[in-house]
């Protein structure tokens, strides 16, 4: 296993915090690049790259609504979303996470009481035949090479890189996930693999909640895997097999600033605020707007490193519009889009105290230019990035965020990735993912 280098952002100034953001997130003066912005990978190639589960029985708080009560679980299934586009997106990707996760794929009773939490009521019926085929079907992906599913050597997570409202009133809302999984085990020989898929959500408005209209899946944007990033070996991924670490947990909830709400002064807090801080340095605003970069490092990073970190992300965004040659409103020359995405596919705690934490995250990030140079195409890259934070003025806010060895999948079978300019469907401001 790689050795970890960690780093605190706030470290170095001037001169030396360029340099020194540079090589944190990966920005080559020519040639191919990663950037990896405080937790997201991002590919930044300029040319041709060389070769080189929760509970389910006590309810848990994470982030608060505006009515104070907050984001919950009951039945291993986050409940209690806000009435807003962004509760819809929220429970639209949690439901999706947990309809792909180990438990619901592998134990029946568990299944049950999940759809019976997640389904509209005129719908659970159906809505439980749909899952336990669904469960039938990935029979043979989480099994791997070996005889049969070791549910606790699974491997199941759903990385959710962007959600788009198609339609939403007071009394529903259908959103079209796109959404990057792995599936396999962290036994036998053969390396979990990553998907691609499109999901698209209906959502209805019923006792206070959003609920589980109906979903439909297809096959989603295919990006090629990062051809510096090689797959790991079975074991690796032992880490995020199911007792090991928890699925992320989306709650839609924003503060007055547009930004996520403050957190729960607990564990499952401090998970949300470090998931949270990799999704929106992932959002292509941080590189293109430096008013959004601002307040958004003003929500999210402490006071102590918030003038450094400020000055390092304002020399990374410079570089990575200057290698990809994107303008001001996000699009180069000839109007390709710059794409930038991340999901976190997992979450683990290495440390928590009511005043300090450490969290590591697996992340999915998909990075490049949605046009017609293929050479600067999106590509996904898979990382582990640890995010430290501290309990301050009423929320948990990042210190450092320090990569990690990549955990790499293998690629999806015998598909080809999908033309550079058909990613421009999941780019922009509105499609962005809730965040937790």
């Amino acid at each position: 296993m790689a050795s970890r280098s960690r780093r605190n952002v706030s470290s170095s100034k001037g001169s030396g915090a360029r340099r020194s953001s540079a090589k944190l997130w990966g920005i080559a003066a020519g040639g191919a690049a990663v950037a990896t912005a405080a937790g997201v990978v991002v590919s930044m190639s300029t040319g041709t790259p060389s070769a080189t589960a929760p509970s389910a029985s006590a309810p848990a708080h994470s982030a608060p609504q505006a009515n104070g009560e907050g984001v919950r679980e009951l039945h291993g299934v986050p409940v209690g979303y806000p009435h807003t586009r962004t509760g819809a997106k929220a429970a639209a990707a949690n439901y999706t996470t947990v309809s792909g996760s180990s438990q619901f794929l592998t134990d029946k009773d568990a299944r049950h009481r999940a759809v019976a939490v997640m389904a509209a009521k005129d719908t659970a019926g159906t809505a439980v035949k749909k899952a336990d085929h669904a469960a039938e079907d990935a029979v043979g992906s989480l099994r791997g090479d070996t005889s049969k599913i070791s549910a606790k050597k699974t491997i199941a997570r759903t990385g959710v890189l962007s959600a788009h409202v198609l339609g939403f009133d007071a009394h529903g809302a259908m959103v079209r996930l796109w959404t990057t999984t792995v599936r396999g085990s962290a036994a036998g020989h053969t390396t979990p693999k990553t998907d691609f898929q499109s999901v698209t959500v209906t959502l209805t408005w019923e006792s206070n909640d959003w609920k589980l209209k109906d979903s439909s899946t297809s096959k989603g944007l295919v990006a090629p895997i990062d051809v510096r990033q090689a797959s790991n070996v079975p074991g690796d991924f032992a880490d995020y097999a199911p007792a090991a670490a928890e699925d992320p947990v989306l709650s839609g909830a924003n503060g007055p600033s547009g930004f996520p709400a403050p957190y729960g002064h607990d564990e499952r807090g401090a998970r949300a605020a470090a998931v949270s801080a990799t999704m929106l340095y992932g959002d292509p605003r941080f590189f293109t707007h430096e008013d959004w970069r601002h307040r958004m490092l003003a929500a999210t990073a402490a006071s102590s490193v918030l003038r450094s970190v400020t000055e390092e992300t304002d020399s990374t965004a410079r570089l990575v519009m200057e290698n990809r040659g994107v303008g001001a409103d996000g699009t180069t020359g000839d109007g390709s889009e710059l794409i930038t995405r991340t999901a976190a596919l997992a979450t683990r705690s290495i440390s928590y105290s009511d005043q300090a934490a450490s969290i590591e995250l697996w992340t999915a990030s998909v990075g490049g230019v949605a046009g017609k140079d293929e050479t600067q195409r999106p590509q996904v890259a898979f990382l582990r990035m640890t995010v430290d934070l501290v309990w301050e003025d009423g929320t948990w806010k990042t210190t450092a965020v320090t990569p990690s060895e990549p955990l790499v999948p293998s690629p999806p079978a015998m598909q080809e990735a999908d033309p550079a300019d058909r990613f421009a469907d999941v780019g922009g401001a509105s499609n962005a993912p809730a965040t937790a």
